[in-house]
């Protein structure tokens, strides 16, 4: 019996084995974001992903840092992970050039309901970078339209040059059978879309609160009021999921880094049931 537990664990695969990728392409979205197209550089497939998930991104030397899939699920010869440069890591990684190597291991978490949503009405609510882990979810609702119901798709940032992925959002708008609406907290006179903030295109947006779905991502004080105005509008807090990011360090629950108040975001998130994580997630000190 002690030979067959320990085969069986030699099988499973060691979740702090890197695997190395290399930069195609790199694209800089703002003055302090990055978006890093990478292959397999023994060439293969990518491990498949789901939306919402994240993988740990190593810069040789540096360290390692947690970063959401930004890709196409249904691609798996390229990764793509958009990053802003904030620390030590992240700054090495965003300054890496095309032909760099970089250490992935992953992906890791638990995912937007793609599932569940179905045969909903969809409601995406994304702020500055927070679109980044929402953007393999607009993937899929594109990929899959015809299995989901009405779609409204906002986006807020604090100003026009601190939108991510501009020219890809021009082809999003453009889609007739969904709506995307962007809002920008402050522009000059250059600006010809809306301004405030993205809370104020929730009560324009047309959905069925019974039968709606609503995935959040961004800044803690931005899913706070937004949280409260989809509430407002009726969806239950059960039928709300956010994607919370903290200092992950192991990705598999065992350092500790991340925990947040009776949770480990790496191992039971990074995306949570609003329900869920209710009482504790906007509480000081947690």
């Amino acid at each position: 019996m002690a030979s067959e537990k320990a085969s069986a664990s030699s099988s499973v695969p060691n979740p702090f084995v890197l695997t190395p990728y290399i930069i195609e392409k790199r694209s800089a979205e703002t003055a302090d974001t990055t978006t890093l197209v990478m292959v397999p550089a023994n060439g293969g497939q990518i491990p498949a992903f789901k939306p919402g998930q994240f993988n740990m991104l190593y810069s040789h030397g540096v360290g390692e840092a947690a970063i959401s899939v930004s890709g196409d699920p249904k691609k798996r010869d390229k990764l793509t992970h958009t990053i802003r440069a904030v620390g030590k890591i992240t700054n090495a990684l965003t300054s890496l050039e095309p032909g760099s190597v970089v250490g992935v291991r992953g992906p890791y978490g638990v995912s937007w309901p793609m599932e569940e949503m179905k045969h909903h009405d969809v409601v995406v609510v994304g702020g500055g970078l927070g679109l980044a882990p929402l953007r393999p979810a607009l993937y899929d609702l594109i990929n899959n339209r015809s299995q989901y119901e009405r779609i409204e798709v906002m986006y807020g940032a604090r100003s026009p040059k601190d939108i991510v992925y501009n020219d890809e959002i021009q082809r999003w708008r453009a889609i007739q059978d969904w709506r995307f609406q962007v809002t920008v907290d402050a522009a000059g006179r250059e600006w010809y879309g809306d301004v405030g903030v993205v809370t104020t295109r929730i009560p324009d947006a047309r959905f069925d609160p019974k039968n709606t779905v609503a995935l959040v991502c961004g800044p803690d004080i931005m899913m706070k009021f937004v949280i409260q105005s989809l509430t407002g509008r009726g969806i239950p807090d059960d039928r709300i999921y956010v994607s919370l990011e903290r200092n992950m360090k192991c990705a598999v629950g065992f350092c500790g880094h991340c925990q947040y108040g009776p949770i480990f975001v790496c191992r039971d998130g990074p995306v949570f049931k609003y329900s869920d994580i209710k009482s504790f997630m906007f509480a000081k000190e947690v």
